[in-house]
């Protein structure tokens, strides 16, 4: 079975992949579980080596997998550079992993205790569509790093990149069993992950939905996940914050790669007292963003990733309630333009949901306990922001506001090297930064006895 890969831009179809069955699923995980033992055998320096030569292949070729990227996923250039660039940055960064996968030593009456971060064997890794490199990376970076063998599969509609990153990995010498990539049906290929029990570990990143699903799949098996799934991030805006830059910075945070972001500030609330005056200085930043073409060095916004999709973003939009939008390219393509919602109901589904578009509602709040219970009003807990000037209500706010990353006067959600993960029904388990490798390793305790 094969799948056509069209590029969101134009719809045209721009590659045919062969999609994997249940047999070749199998034998892939086989082939993966028959290299675990030598591959974690590698000396920490040798397999530290390997994954720094990966990222500078991944480096060399970063022009070419942007420009695979532009096309696959309708990811503006600039994006694109920046998502190979970081899949290059992580591996740099867990390459220093191997040699510091350090354990513990235990006082213990009669002799010593000491502790072992071992791998875990087969680790299945299913990508989504919306980030295909970065979001593969933080998962096989890490899992390699520690000594696991990797089958990653890509989203069905974005497949490419996780192609090229397979072979420049075996430029780089890393083993063709250690790290694989098998595009496949969900159903199928992720599924069989959840299900064979030669895979040690899950990691899912996409819908809530889906991943509640991978989760009661891997209990059955007691089999370790790291679930990164859905948001409805709040962008909090206080009356004695800076109302220009907040109003300046806030499209881009909801409005880049189109909205589907699980980070995306998909909920501004702006503090009752200047809520008209945040929506005046709101209308000409939503308008000033240049949505076209992704190989346009000048533009800021692409197209949505399927006609499925539009329409789906489409379907939370009631005229009614659209204070103003920016523009969008006409004829084909899956474009939608910025739309800004303003004096919707707390109870509509655009409030409620997560969008996963370029759709953005507008509310108002009294103070700091009902900014924090509206922000908190949602099943979700992944990101968000807060604009003030008084560092105390940052704190406050930050700690009363349920979710995973926070940030103040600034809209930055993911850092290589801090931990990156939800609260709620956002996920479960942490990716990036210096805990990311306890995801991928079990501890032994070993005792020695000096007694006699």
């Amino acid at each position: 079975m094969t799948s056509l890969v069209r590029d969101p831009a134009t719809e045209e179809v721009i590659a045919s992949v062969e999609l994997a069955s249940v047999d070749r699923a199998d034998a892939a995980i086989a082939r993966a579980h028959a290299a675990f033992p030598a591959w974690r055998a590698v000396a920490p320096a040798d397999r530290a080596r390997l994954l720094r030569r990966f990222a500078d292949a991944v480096d060399a070729d970063l022009e070419n997998l942007a420009g695979i990227e532009v096309r696959n996923a309708g990811h503006t250039i600039g994006n694109a550079r920046w998502e190979a660039g970081n899949v290059r940055d992580v591996l740099h960064y867990f390459a220093a992993a191997p040699e510091r996968l350090l354990g513990h030593q235990i006082p213990a009456p009669g002799g010593v205790a000491v502790t072992f971060h071992e791998p875990l064997g087969v680790v299945g890794i299913i990508a989504p569509w919306n980030f295909p490199m970065p979001i593969a990376a933080w998962g096989f970076a890490p899992a390699l790093a520690a000594g696991n063998t990797v089958v990653l599969k890509p989203a069905e509609a974005t497949p490419l990149t996780a192609l090229r990153l397979a072979e420049l990995a075996r430029e780089a010498g890393i083993p063709e069993d250690v790290f694989q990539v098998l595009p496949g049906a969900g159903a199928v290929v992720g599924q069989r992950f959840v299900t064979n029990p030669l895979v040690r570990k899950v990691v899912f990143t996409g819908s809530t939905e889906v991943g509640k699903l991978v989760m009661a799949g891997c209990a059955d098996q007691v089999k370790r996940v790291t679930l990164e799934l859905g948001g409805n991030s709040a962008n909090v805006v206080f009356a004695d914050a800076d109302l220009e830059r907040a109003a300046a910075a806030a499209p881009m945070a909801v409005f880049d790669n189109a909205g589907q972001d699980c980070c995306a500030r998909s909920r501004i609330l702006v503090q009752r007292s200047v809520y008209d005056r945040f929506l005046e200085l709101l209308e000409p930043a939503v308008q000033a963003v240049v949505v076209g073409p992704p190989a346009d060095e000048a533009t800021q916004m692409g197209p949505l990733i399927t006609a499925e999709h539009r329409a789906r973003v489409e379907s939370y939009v009631d005229d009614k309630w659209v204070a103003f939008r920016g523009s969008a390219p006409e004829g084909r393509g899956y474009w939608f333009p910025p739309t800004v919602l303003a004096g919707v109901p707390a109870d509509h589904p655009a409030v409620t949901d997560e969008v996963f578009g370029p759709v953005v509602a507008v509310l108002p709040f009294d103070d700091e306990a009902d900014a924090v219970a509206q922000a908190n009003d949602t099943e979700y807990g992944l990101s968000g922001s807060i604009w003030t000037r008084d560092a105390g209500r940052a704190l406050r706010v930050a700690r009363g506001i349920d979710a995973g990353n926070l940030s103040v006067n600034s809209h930055s959600s993911v850092r290589y090297w801090t931990p990156f993960g939800g609260f709620k029904q956002s996920g479960l388990g942490r990716e990036l930064g210096p805990d990311a490798l306890a995801g991928f390793t079990d501890v032994k305790t070993v005792f020695l006895s000096t007694e006699g």
